[in-house]
């Protein structure tokens, strides 16, 4: 069962839908975003409210709900 979630470029507010699975990774979701965007994917992380989110960890994992909004933000510990 897929989760619609929806990503913003915190640099621009631009956004995007994106059906997920639960096994989806966050670095997968990460790497996606930064892909529509045209951005260097290590370089960035997803925020959830206040949680930073990144690496192997799986949206089930993660709570990722349907409905939620992702931010994609520069890694605030560096990146790529």
């Amino acid at each position: 069962m897929t989760t619609r979630v929806t990503i913003k470029d915190a640099d621009t507010g631009s956004r995007i839908e994106m059906d997920l699975e639960p096994d989806n990774t966050i670095e997968e979701t990460i790497e996606s975003a930064a892909s529509y965007w045209e951005k260097e994917a290590g370089a960035y992380v997803l925020r959830c409210g206040k949680r930073v989110l990144r690496g192997q960890i799986t949206l089930a994992e993660s709570g990722i709900r349907e409905g939620d909004v992702l931010e994609l933000i520069p890694d605030p510990e560096g990146g790529a």
